[in-house]
């Protein structure tokens, strides 16, 4: 049988997050008719991630699933809350790496900085949420590097918590070094608390966060391709 697609998102309070997540999530149906596409989430909002496993794979000994985390890196959520989820169906669920870094993020932060005006003269600060999790720092600062390929031009990253540099101490420094002007890479996939945050970071300009976006129901979709063939081909030991 099809493995279901188990969309995994953090969830948010904002309806404008909540709509932008669904609008993403009807891309990806879109783009694979043929399968089934679930929505989970690791805090704030229902059904829980753990349960949305179970729920799927309780039917038949025969059901597959493929938890693709829609956050932007990885971090305690797919660490823990997501390989929890899949850890009791051994062969039968696996969870993707997060969504990023990805060459086609940074294609979707270019779009973003050209909608908003940004020039070869502007300091760019790519703003993420930030986490704890060393390994999420790790992810956005690849991004970084992405992201300069793409527009050319150097990128400072500062997030809006959780790690240091802050994003309003960046935007000082930016300003202290001679920039004219500073805009705000907004590294959040939907309106919500930390793309509030940012706005609020004394930017000049900020930009919209990345979702809805076809290339990023193309990457949910390439990474949901892959563990699916992995499960079909057996490289998943299952559980006895």
């Amino acid at each position: 049988m099809t493995a279901t697609l188990i969309a995994c998102s953090h969830g948010t309070r904002s309806s404008s997050g909540r709509a932008a997540i669904s609008a993403l999530l009807d891309q990806v149906r879109a783009l694979l008719p043929e399968v089934r596409v679930e929505e989970a989430f690791v805090d704030v909002q229902e059904p829980e991630i753990a349960d949305v496993v179970e729920r799927e794979l309780r039917r038949s000994q025969d059901d597959t699933a493929v938890v693709v985390p829609v956050l932007l890196s990885a971090g305690y959520h797919t660490r823990v809350d997501i390989a929890r989820a899949v850890a009791p169906y051994s062969g039968r669920a696996v969870a993707t790496p997060a969504l990023g870094p990805h060459d086609l993020l940074a294609l979707v932060l270019e779009s973003r900085l050209a909608v908003a005006g940004a020039s070869g003269g502007d300091a760019v600060v790519l703003a993420a949420a930030g986490s704890s999790d060393p390994a999420a720092a790790v992810a956005v600062s690849e991004m970084t590097r992405l992201l300069e390929r793409c527009i050319l031009s150097p990128v400072t990253v500062a997030f809006a918590a959780g790690a240091e540099p802050r994003i309003p101490d960046a935007v000082v420094a930016a300003r202290t070094a001679g920039a004219e002007r500073v805009i705000a890479a907004s590294y959040v996939l939907a309106p919500g608390h930390f793309h509030d945050v940012i706005g609020r970071s004394g930017a000049d300009v900020v930009t919209e966060p990345l979702a809805p976006d076809m290339r990023i129901a193309a990457l949910i979709v390439e990474r949901y391709r892959a563990a699916a063939a992995a499960l079909t081909a057996g490289l998943f030991a299952r559980a006895e």
